[in-house]
C-alpha cells in the first residue's frame, strides 16, 4: 500500500480488494468511504463483483485441489530453456515506452448506464 508505483486510485482498489476478501466490514467502516473518494458507485459495484468472482474461483479451485494451470503447461515451463536476458530487457523497455504517463480519472458526472 505504500508503493510509490501505485496511484491513489490503484491503492484504493487494492484496499477494497483486501477489505472484500478478508470480510473486514464489521471491523472497519472507513474503507468504503475511502474507496468512494476514487471510484463512482457504479465502479465500486463492478470492482466488488470482479473481486468476489476471483475470490470464489480461487476458493473453488483450492477446495477441489484443481491446479490453476494444466500440469503439462507447468512442466513445459520447467523444461524450457533459460530466457535470454537481452530479449527480456528489450521487451520490458518496449512495454515501458508504450505505457501511458498518466491515466484519466473517472468522470463522476458521466451519465449512468
Amino acid at each position: 500500500m505504500s508503493s510509490p508505483l501505485l496511484s491513489p486510485r490503484e491503492r484504493a482498489a487494492v484496499l477494497w480488494a483486501e477489505h472484500v476478501t478478508r470480510n473486514t466490514a464489521r471491523a472497519r467502516d472507513d474503507v468504503y468511504r475511502r474507496v468512494r473518494e476514487h471510484f463512482s458507485e457504479d465502479e465500486a459495484v463492478e470492482l466488488t463483483l470482479m473481486i468476489a468472482y476471483f475470490n470464489m474461483y480461487n476458493r473453488f479451485m483450492d477446495a477441489l485441489h484443481i491446479p490453476l494451470e494444466a500440469e503439462d503447461e507447468v512442466n513445459k515451463i520447467r523444461r524450457s530453456v533459460r530466457l535470454d536476458p537481452a530479449k527480456v530487457k528489450r521487451y520490458l523497455e518496449d512495454i515501458l515506452a508504450a505505457w501511458p504517463r498518466s491515466f484519466p480519472a473517472p468522470d463522476a458526472q458521466a451519465p449512468k448506464a
